[in-house]
């Protein structure tokens, strides 16, 4: 048996004739860049967070730096973002000329420890990037006030976390804004790039369709410093398709969470990830931890098994950021987990004798010589 660590292909197969039909229909309309395609999906997607606008962009990444942008965020600002997240987090700190100030994460949700945020704080301090990391949201009531307390924004990463919930209300909306990715690996992905802001804040709303369309109010008049980060026409009738399953995807990925905690939960070796009280994970990836990582991945692709590693380097060491003088040792919580996390094949298209063979060959994988599984 062959388990893909996603199948964006079956994904396809699934709905060819609805994102045949759409691709087809932008080819026709000759809607390329931006156009009535994007404006549906982005009310659609604003309604489906609960929120009155959102900018459709070409990249989360674009989503990110546009917000900095919006909210001019300039250098000699300092914006806090956890140790433990995906590299285009503090990139986007980095495009706006201020500098990520990183602080550690928790160690059973992975997310940033809201106990120590405060002791990341200056007089330098603009805002918190809050990533709800593998698609469980941060601790929004803490962080919220936190950032009420010493008069901060908030933003939210969203880029793992469509339709998730916290305390029963969905991502995007807890602060500022909401910025989200669709890469083509994401819950709900572009073929290609793709990125999206929601806010409740008309004026920055505004700012923000100026920004990502070269700073123009209007054609050829350019009030502000913007950038290119249209999306294209086709991602956006591509994601409308999606987005109408993205609710049914996502009860199948946590179908399959709770049928490998069934499987793996009597497997000593391996800590299983934890799931906050009063949230929705929508598990975007379902990352174990095991202090044999690397011999257990390799046994796993020689199995025919696909893994993941998210993240093997933080950012903080990345050498990008040599400038900031992080060393080793800085974010002890974070660097642990980069040499102990591996993430599953997760997806809406898994099934269940795929997750049971995986499961299988990390018990048989830990049943060699001393019996630690069962």
């Amino acid at each position: 048996m062959i388990v893909k660590f996603i199948d964006l292909k079956a994904q396809y197969l699934s709905i060819k004739d609805e994102i045949d039909e759409a691709i087809q229909n932008v080819l026709i309309d000759s809607a390329f860049t931006a156009g009535s395609y994007v404006k549906s999906f982005e009310e659609k997607f604003a309604k489906k967070h609960n929120a009155r606008y959102c900018v459709g962009v070409n990249s989360g990444t674009a989503a990110l730096h546009a917000t900095l942008m919006a909210l001019e965020i300039n250098a000699g600002d300092e914006i806090i973002v956890p140790a433990n997240t995906f590299f285009a987090t503090p990139l986007s700190v980095t495009l706006s000329g201020a500098t990520p100030v990183f602080v550690d994460c928790e160690p059973d949700y992975f997310n940033i420890d809201v106990n120590k945020i405060e002791n990341a704080i200056t007089g330098k301090t603009k805002a918190i990037i809050a990533v709800h990391l593998y698609g469980q949201p941060a601790q929004l009531d803490k962080i919220k006030d936190i950032a009420d307390r010493y008069n901060l924004l908030l933003i939210e990463d969203c880029a793992q976390a469509h339709i998730a919930e916290y305390h029963k209300r969905t991502v995007g909306t807890f602060g500022i804004c909401g910025c989200f990715s669709f890469y083509c690996g994401k819950n709900l992905g572009a073929y290609g790039e793709g990125g999206a802001i929601i806010t409740n804040d008309e004026t920055l709303y505004e700012k923000l369709l100026m920004i990502r369309n070269l700073g123009m109010s209007r054609k050829y008049h350019h009030n502000i410093i913007g950038h290119n980060y249209r999306m294209a026409g086709m991602q956006g009738a591509i994601l409308d398709v999606k987005l109408k399953y993205l609710d049914k995807w996502t009860e199948i990925r946590r179908r399959n969470a709770d049928l490998y905690r069934k499987y793996l939960q009597d497997c000593s070796e391996i800590i299983l990830p934890n799931e906050m009280d009063n949230i929705k994970h929508v598990y975007h990836l379902f990352v174990i931890r095991t202090k044999k990582r690397d011999e257990l991945r390799h046994f796993l692709g020689n199995n025919h098994i696909q893994t993941g590693i998210h993240y093997p380097i933080p950012c903080h060491l990345q050498k990008a950021y040599d400038y900031l003088n992080y060393k080793i040792g800085n974010f002890p919580i974070t660097e642990r987990l980069a040499n102990e996390i591996i993430s599953l094949p997760m997806s809406e298209q898994l099934n269940k004798e795929e997750i049971k063979y995986v499961s299988e060959k990390i018990r048989e994988y830990y049943s060699k010589g001393v019996k630690r599984c069962g």
